[in-house]
């Protein structure tokens, strides 16, 4: 389902989940702000050769006017870009680059929350064979450690200003026991560090350069593979620094679609959910 007329200088490109794991392509325009005219074009699958084809069926007068299109680091998607606005600057989305930190911390976190789950069930198997009742450790808190590892996992995704009391006292706790962690979290915030606070691609330039600097030194595995796509997308990802544009408005319309489906319980026509859909955004 296409919409040209609703064609302009800034788009958002993302996939969204209609029914059944099956995804749709939505290209959307920014100057809309999610009310009508948001779709420019709505289309079934992700991949490259097929949808180039369809939205090259918007003329190449519009298309060629779009200046600026963020979207996330899927190679389909930078091909799409790439063969149908040539003239557009692509922008990746800084929340996407940023999640792959995030992600990176937290794998850490599950990784020594394993051995904490494994080393009490060696200790409980333990107590039985010496037929004595297993009581676990508990850390100054209250919490044993795997309650710690598990209860860390939101404190972990926020700056240290950011948390509560509790939370604190918790990350104290964590980072005393575990000083990967802290590496790791301090890596993952200095990232952010970088978006928020860095005025042009300059600076954004250097402090990245640094960053991964630090990243190499740190020998987290993980983190080097982060490292080494920022250095692959660096063109792309530095382009955020021009206009600060996001990704945000497509997500922010991938929540209306998923509060319009739980609205209807479900998608059970999926061509009828289509119609009404584009009939109050597009």
């Amino acid at each position: 389902m296409i919409f040209p007329e609703n064609i302009g200088p800034h788009l958002s490109l993302d996939e969204t989940c209609l029914s059944h794991g099956e995804l749709y392509t939505i290209l959307t325009n920014k100057a809309a702000k999610g009310k009508k005219k948001s779709i420019v074009a709505i289309l079934k699958g992700t991949q490259s050769e097929t949808l180039i084809p369809l939205i090259e069926k918007i003329p190449w007068r519009l298309r060629k006017g779009v200046q600026e299109i963020t979207l996330d680091l899927a190679g389909n998607m930078s091909l799409i870009v790439k063969r149908c606005f040539p003239h557009a600057k692509m922008v990746i989305d800084r929340f996407h680059v940023q999640q792959l930190a995030t992600e990176a911390l937290q794998e850490i976190r599950i990784h020594h929350r394993w051995q904490a789950i494994e080393v009490d069930n060696q200790a409980i198997e333990e107590a039985r064979r010496n037929k004595k009742a297993y009581v676990p450790e508990l850390l100054s808190n209250g919490e044993t450690l795997k309650q710690l590892l598990a209860r860390s996992r939101h404190l972990l995704y926020k700056a240290e200003h950011n948390w509560t009391f509790e939370q604190k006292n918790r990350a104290d706790i964590l980072f005393l026991k575990y000083p990967d962690l802290r590496k790791a979290h301090d890596l993952s915030q200095k990232l952010s560090w970088i978006y928020n606070n860095t005025q042009n691609k300059i600076y954004a330039m250097t402090r990245l350069a640094k960053w991964h600097e630090a990243v190499a030194q740190s020998g987290f595995k993980t983190f080097n593979t982060i490292s080494r796509t920022i250095e692959l997308n660096y063109k792309r990802i530095l382009n955020y620094f021009d206009n600060r544009s996001t990704n945000a408005s497509a997500e922010s319309f991938n929540a209306k679609i998923k509060a319009f489906r739980a609205q209807y319980r479900g998608v059970t026509d999926v061509n009828f959910f289509l119609f009404r859909l584009t009939k109050l955004f597009a």
